[in-house]
C-alpha cells in the first residue's frame, strides 16, 4: 500500500513539475511512515517541508498544491494538512480490505520481493572451534543467521551460508593434548593434566571412541583413528573430526544447514596467509618492532597497530582473518555478513582496515557484522550454568532436548541481538499466551481449525464469492487485523536489509495477538453466508502470513495443536 500511496505523490510532483509550479530540476525521494496515531491518517509524508525551498514557497502551501494534484484513486478517502506541513493520508476501508485478496492470491509468495536483484552475499555463523559441543550462544548465533539467510532469500538475493572452522593454533593443541591424556588414563584435577585441556565428559567420550578405533565421517573427509594415544597428531585428526561430527548433528537437530564449511588450516595449506603478508609488506603497511611484524591499521581507523606475527615466528589470529576476508572478497561477494558473538567486536575495526591495506578496492565499510549478546538460561527461577557432559556452559543440544526445535529458534531469535538474552526454560515449555512462540503457532492452528469448523458445519467457502463481500469485515479488530497484515510485506523488506530477524518474530507476535482478539471477540461461522466468506477469507490471510513469517524464522506451524 505504501508503494501505491507514494506513486500517486510522484505522480501529483510530476503535474506540478508539467505545470511550472516545480522547477524541471526538481528531484525527490518520496517517503511514507505509518502513523501511530490513526486520528492523523494511516500514512504521512513530509515530502512538502523537503521541497518547498526549492519552489520557493511555504511548506504548508506546496502541501496543498500537492493534495491538489493527486490523481483520483479508490484507495484514498481524503488528506489532511498538518503541523508545518507533513500530509497525511487516510485510506478507504476497500484499500485495506484489498490486502487480504493479494495475500490469498500470492500464497507462499506473499512478502517477498527481489530487491536483491539477484546479487550475492555470504552470511558466516557459528563459526565454533571444534572443541566441544555447541553451547547456546552459538545457538544464538544459528538462529539469528540462518533467519538471516531466509529473509535475504526472500527479498532477491542470492545466499550463500558459510561456517568457518578455526582448526588450527592453541585450542587444538589443547584439546588434543586433552584427549591424548584422557586415553593415557590421565584425569583432570591429575598433576599431568594439561595446563589449559578441556574437562568436560566429552572428552572422555572422545577418549574412548579414539581408543575403540573408530572412523568418523566428517563434512570434507574420513578419519580413521589409529589407537595409538602416542601419536598426537593422530589424536588431533580424529578429535577434531568427531567434534565437528558432533557439532554438525546438532545444527541439523536445529534445522540448520550450511553450503560451505571453510576450514582455517586451509588458509595456510594454500599459501593464503603468506600472500596475505607479502601483499601487506608490498604496499608498505608494515614494519617490524620488539622482533614482532607490525601492521599499521592506525592508516585505517584503528586506534592502535596490530601485531601480525609474534616473536615466536607464529601467527596472531588477526591475520588469518584478513586472508580468510580477502578470500571472500575474491569469490565476488557484493555483501557479506559476519554472526558472531559479541566477544568479536574488538576484531571489527582491525580486519577492515588489514583489508583497506590490501588495496583491493575493497569497500570501507566490508564486511557487515552482526554481534550477539551472551544468552542467560533460567529454570524454576534459578540461572542454570552448567551441562554435567560439556562440563561448564550450557549446549544447544540441551535446550533443543529440553524445549524443542520450535520454541529454541523462535527464543534465540526474538530478541535484537546486541541485548542480553534470558531463556527462561519453563516460559519455553508452558501452553500459554505468555509463551510467544505458542501465542503464534496457536493462531495458525486456529485458523486451520476454521475449515475444519466449516465442514463439520456443511458449509461451503466460496473464496471468489468471499473477495466481493470484503466490505462487510468493518469491525474496528477486523480493520486493525488488515492494517497489520498490509505491513507484513515492509517487515520482511526491513529485516533483510537491516540484519534484524528479531523484527519478524515481534511482528508476527503482533498479529497473533490482533488476531487473538478479533477471533475471541466475534463469532467466525455465523449464519449470514456473506459476512461468514468474508471473516474466513480473513482467517485464511492470517493463516498465510503466519505460517510465511514463521518459516522465515525457520519455525513450523502446526496445523492442530
Amino acid at each position: 500500500m505504501k508503494e501505491d500511496i507514494a506513486g500517486l505523490i510522484d505522480s501529483a510532483l510530476t503535474r506540478l513539475q508539467a505545470t511550472g509550479q516545480l522547477s524541471e530540476d526538481a528531484q525527490w525521494s518520496v517517503s511514507l511512515d505509518r502513523t501511530r496515531d490513526k486520528a492523523h491518517g494511516d500514512l504521512a509524508s513530509n515530502i512538502a517541508l523537503t521541497l518547498a525551498k526549492g519552489a520557493g514557497l511555504k511548506p504548508r502551501e506546496l502541501a496543498q498544491l500537492i493534495c491538489d494534484a493527486l490523481p483520483a484513486s479508490s484507495l484514498l478517502d481524503r488528506t489532511e494538512i498538518a503541523g508545518p506541513g507533513f500530509i497525511n493520508f487516510f485510506l478507504t476501508a476497500a484499500s485495506n480490505q484489498a490486502i487480504v485478496a493479494t495475500i490469498l492470491d500470492q500464497g507462499a509468495a506473499f512478502g517477498r520481493n527481489h530487491s536483491g536483484q539477484g546479487r550475492k552475499v555470504q552470511v558466516e555463523f557459528v563459526s565454533a572451534n571444534p572443541t566441544g559441543p555447541l553451547h547456546v550462544g552459538h545457538g544464538r548465533g544459528a538462529a539469528v543467521g540462518d533467519s538471516l539467510c531466509r529473509l535475504l532469500q526472500a527479498t532477491g538475493w542470492e545466499v550463500s551460508s558459510e561456517f568457518y572452522y578455526n582448526d588450527a593454533g592453541a585450542q587444538i593443541n589443547n584439546l588434543a593434548l586433552s584427549v591424548q591424556a584422557r586415553c593415557l588414563g590421565v584425569q583432570p584435577g591429575d598433576a599431568a593434566w594439561p595446563e589449559d585441556g578441556y574437562r568436560g565428559e566429552y572428552i572422555a567420550e572422545l577418549a574412548e571412541a579414539f581408543l575403540r578405533k573408530e572412523t568418523i565421517e566428517a563434512q570434507d573427509r574420513v578419519v580413521a583413528s589409529s589407537g595409538d594415544a602416542n601419536n598426537l597428531e593422530d589424536v588431533r585428526a580424529f578429535a577434531v573430526a568427531y567434534l565437528r561430527r558432533e557439532q554438525d548433528l546438532d545444527l541439523k537437530a536445529f534445522d540448520v544447514d550450511f553450503d560451505v564449511y571453510f576450514l582455517e588450516s586451509a588458509l595456510y595449506e594454500s599459501g593464503a596467509v603468506e600472500h596475505t603478508v607479502q601483499r601487506l609488506n608490498a604496499n608498505g603497511h608494515c614494519y617490524e618492532k620488539d622482533g614482532a611484524m607490525w601492521l599499521r591499521t592506525t592508516d585505517f581507523g584503528d586506534d592502535k597497530d596490530r601485531v601480525m606475527r609474534k616473536r615466536d615466528g607464529g601467527y596472531t589470529y588477526f591475520l588469518p582473518d584478513v586472508a580468510y576476508h580477502l578470500n571472500k572478497w575474491e569469490r565476488g561477494f557484493e555483501r557479506v555478513i559476519n554472526e558472531q558473538g559479541a566477544d568479536h567486536h574488538s576484531t571489527v575495526t582491525r580486519v577492515r582496515a588489514g583489508l583497506q591495506a590490501l588495496e583491493q578496492g575493497i569497500p570501507k565499510g566490508w564486511p557487515d557484522y552482526v554481534l550477539h549478546q551472551m544468552v542467560t538460561v533460567m529454570r524454576d527461577g534459578q540461572e542454570v550454568k552448567l551441562s554435567k557432559r560439556a562440563g561448564s556452559y550450557v549446549t544447544l543440544r540441551d535446550l533443543i532436548d529440553e524445549v524443542g526445535c520450535d520454541a529454541t529458534r523462535y527464543f534465540l531469535v526474538a530478541r535484537a541481538p546486541n541485548s542480553q538474552l534470558t531463556f527462561d526454560i519453563d516460559l519455553a515449555l508452558s501452553q500459554s499466551n505468555d509463551n510467544p512462540v505458542y501465542y503464534i503457532q496457536y493462531a495458525h492452528a486456529r485458523a486451520c481449525s476454521v475449515m475444519r469448523k466449516l465442514d463439520e458445519h456443511g458449509w461451503q467457502w466460496h473464496p471468489e464469492e468471499a473477495l466481493t463481500q470484503l466490505d462487510r469485515l468493518e469491525q474496528e479488530h477486523e480493520t486493525a487485523l488488515l492494517r497489520r497484515l498490509d505491513r507484513y510485506p515492509e517487515v520482511v523488506a526491513n529485516a533483510a536489509s537491516a540484519s534484524e530477524p528479531h523484527t519478524l518474530a515481534n511482528y508476527l507476535r503482533d498479529l497473533a495477538s490482533d488476531f487473538h482478539t478479533w477471533y475471541n471477540g466475534h463469532k467466525m461461522l455465523v449464519d449470514d453466508p456473506a459476512l461468514r466468506n468474508a471473516r474466513v477469507a480473513l482467517s485464511q490471510a492470517v493463516r498465510q502470513v503466519v505460517a510465511n513469517g514463521l518459516d522465515l524464522l525457520g519455525v513450523s506451524a502446526p496445523t492442530e495443536m
